[in-house]
């Protein structure tokens, strides 16, 4: 039943991306000496989810006309991670340590986000119903 609200879908949807980009990125960090290795990462969550990335593009609909534009269902395909066109050490391996630290921190902020906004949506459901916590 709740895989159907579209906010709760996006939300888990989310927090999967964030999660499949935890694993690349340490995946890069423990080749971070391996020579010819080259950094890879996910496509943006947003990208995924507005270029048809995800198995049922985004197609906003409006249920009225004054209504904000809501979403359609859709379910992401397999997170498949790229090559960056990062700068290559003369090893040809092309992870940054740095980078890599960056780029965990702002993963672990959108994962952050996608189980506060589950979170919240369900609580508001629980409200509606007439439950509280």
């Amino acid at each position: 039943m709740l895989e159907k609200i579209s906010v709760l879908a996006k939300a888990s949807d989310m927090a999967r991306h964030a999660s499949a980009r935890h694993r690349v990125i340490a995946e890069n960090v423990a080749n971070a000496d391996t020579p010819g290795y080259r950094a890879r990462d996910l496509r943006p969550f947003s990208e995924l989810v507005n270029a048809g990335g995800v198995n049922e593009a985004f197609t906003p609909r409006a249920t009225r006309p004054e209504h904000l534009l809501g979403q359609a269902p859709g379910r992401p395909a397999a997170f498949e991670p790229v090559v960056r066109a990062d700068r290559a050490a003369p090893n040809g391996n092309s992870v940054s340590l740095e980078t890599e630290s960056i780029m965990a921190v702002e993963t672990q902020g959108d994962h952050s986000l996608a189980l506060g906004v589950y979170s919240k949506a369900v609580d508001i459901l629980r409200i509606g119903l007439g439950r509280s916590r």
